[in-house]
């Protein structure tokens, strides 16, 4: 009895160090996680709805080894932001969106803007630190604009 027990708490804690290390799981093998400074937007998409009032966007980053953070947002031609929206640390690199326009009047051309950052590590942080965004300087790794049309 007490060597299945052993073995029960040897499978235990190696389940246990393997479930530790790994947090992101992506579909294709050969896609190798990035590094922050490397991590790229690799595809952007934007589809008007029929109704003309959302908008789909779909955005695809390539695969990180830290989880990004984004901002996507669509103005008139006027520059007034319609709609936008924050992502705050992706688990996944594939993301699609429904932004809702705001607004009465919607004439085109209107853009859509993406970005990818991280936020700049301070090497005097602590851990209370380290939940406050505040005062925190964004680093911008990749961005992409895209102009569109209502019909």
């Amino acid at each position: 009895m007490q060597d299945l027990e052993l073995w029960d708490w040897l499978l235990w804690r190696e389940y246990s160090r393997i479930s530790q290390r790994v947090d992101i799981f992506f579909n294709d093998p050969t896609d190798i996680p990035l590094p922050p400074d490397e991590v790229r937007i690799r595809r952007f998409e934007v589809n008007p709805w029929p109704d003309g009032r959302r908008v789909r966007v779909y955005l695809e980053v390539t695969p990180f080894q830290k989880r990004p953070n984004g901002e996507i947002s669509i103005t008139n031609a006027g520059g007034d932001e319609l709609a936008n929206i924050s992502i705050i640390e992706t688990m996944d690199p594939k993301m699609e969106f429904t932004l809702h326009l705001r607004g009465a009047e919607l004439s085109g051309p209107f853009t859509v803007s993406a970005y990818i950052f991280y936020y700049e590590e301070s090497a005097e942080s602590s851990e209370d630190d380290a939940l406050s965004l505040e005062g925190r300087k964004k680093e911008v790794i990749d961005r992409v604009t895209e102009t569109f049309n209502l019909t």
